[in-house]
């Protein structure tokens, strides 16, 4: 018996098991005539899934449903199958993959898409939960990819092919150039894996979503007309309409809520204008930068910090622990109406030190920047004591990247503003 497939042509999650097979020269068939909400629902169906999900998989050894189970199987059932990994640790990382393609990418997406598509409430807090979880995501697949062209090894493997398939709904459905513009070693990623000629066997051409999908429409529903006496239809149709209009009201959208930091006293330090005077300063910077930045400092309503990265064993590489610090610099993108930074890579060889200097709005590190910059628990953060001379000179020398700076030399010296 051939192995069926029983799923509709475009589902994605179908296309995960056809890909693998396509690698693992192991045929599958896909189920004739299958008609999504009629096929799904036949007792047939239902013994091979109680829960009338698609797909499902028919083997000579019994069904198997759950697409990531069901592209395991097709994978493993070509003996030691190069997409499944040659050691232990290659598959180790192929399944983390998998996990993350799943939990991190595939859950946001559909959070984000599926609503709009009317299938589910729409809610914008919770649209925007989704946007950023799915950001947080791709930040650190895009730095993964920054030095590496697979997800494991050098060929293509599950992992791969399953993460594949879940950003192809990602990115023909709802997100745009515009959108991920901010992960460029993802784009590479997907837009190689897509012209793969085994991959585009089954997707075919991929394009990119050129806009979102509408919000679903609240309007209310047009009232059917009356055929009463003249006087009694007035009274009928000035009620819905009453009822339309408090509806309106109700449905409104709430104000977004403020930042705490936007809730704080004034500051006579104005951030922006700190950024104007450090991004136009070319000669004499210490003269003009950092007296300036002083002269502005305002030590009630912002706070200066240290971080210094925990693993600066791993930074064997230049460019990689160069893309690791940007990353971040990308990541940190939602504090830049209330922070300034500095990143530094230091050393002539590996492995490099990563330091930083941070000045944050408040008393203390933001707590939706911690919340949502998974980088934030990777250093070691401490708070700039400006009555100690030395440590205000580290800021000076931080601000100006002073070269040596600490008795070793610049690689690299990034700024976020």
């Amino acid at each position: 018996m051939a192995l069926v497939l029983h799923a509709g042509k475009t589902n994605k999650n179908a296309f995960k098991a056809l890909i693998a097979a396509e690698y693992s020269g192991v045929q599958v068939k896909m189920v004739e005539n299958f008609e999504m909400g009629v096929s799904n629902k036949t007792p047939e169906f239902i013994k091979m899934n109680p829960l009338g999900k698609v797909p499902v998989l028919e083997t000579p050894e019994g069904p198997v449903f759950e697409s990531n189970a069901i592209a395991r199987y097709v994978a493993r059932s070509k003996v030691n199958n190069p997409i499944c990994g040659s050691t232990l640790i290659d598959y180790g990382h192929i399944e983390q993959w998998i996990d993350f393609a799943a939990m991190e990418i595939d859950a946001n997406i559909a959070k984000w898409l599926y609503p709009r598509l009317g299938y589910g409430v729409y809610l914008p807090p919770a649209e925007e939960a989704a946007i950023a979880a799915l950001k947080r995501a791709l930040g650190a697949l895009n730095t993964h990819l920054a030095s590496n062209t697979f997800l494991v090894g050098h060929s293509v493997t599950l992992a791969d092919i399953i993460m594949t398939c879940n950003l192809y709904l990602g990115f023909s459905q709802i997100m745009t150039k515009s959108f991920t513009l901010e992960f460029p070693h993802v784009e590479r990623y997907f837009w190689t894996l897509v012209n793969q000629p085994k991959i585009k066997k089954i997707l075919g051409e991929v394009k990119q979503a050129v806009s979102l999908p509408p919000v679903p429409s609240k309007k209310p529903a047009a009232q059917p007309k009356e055929t009463k006496p003249k006087k009694e239809a007035k009274k009928e149709v000035e009620k819905p309409a009453a009822k339309a209009e408090a509806a309106e009201e109700e449905e409104a959208p709430k104000p977004k809520p403020k930042n705490p930091l936007d809730l704080l006293p004034p500051s006579k330090m104005v951030l922006d204008d700190w950024k104007r005077l450090y991004s136009n300063t070319k000669t004499n910077f210490r003269e003009v930068a950092i007296k300036g930045f002083w002269d502005m400092y305002d030590p009630e309503g912002y706070s200066l910090w240290f971080c210094d990265y925990k693993y600066n064993e791993e930074n064997t590489v230049s460019f990689v622990t160069m893309n690791k610090v940007g990353g971040f610099l990308q990541r940190m993108d939602l504090a830049r109406k209330y922070a300034f930074g500095k990143m530094l890579v230091i050393g002539a060889n590996p492995p490099f030190k990563v330091k930083g200097l941070w000045l944050f709005r408040g008393q203390e590190i933001p707590q939706f920047v911690i919340d949502e910059c998974y980088d934030m628990e990777l250093y070691e953060w401490k708070k700039v004591d400006l009555s100690d001379a030395a440590q205000k000179e580290r800021v000076n020398q931080m601000i100006e990247d002073c070269e040596p700076f600490e008795g070793e030399p610049l690689l690299d010296a990034k700024c976020f503003k």
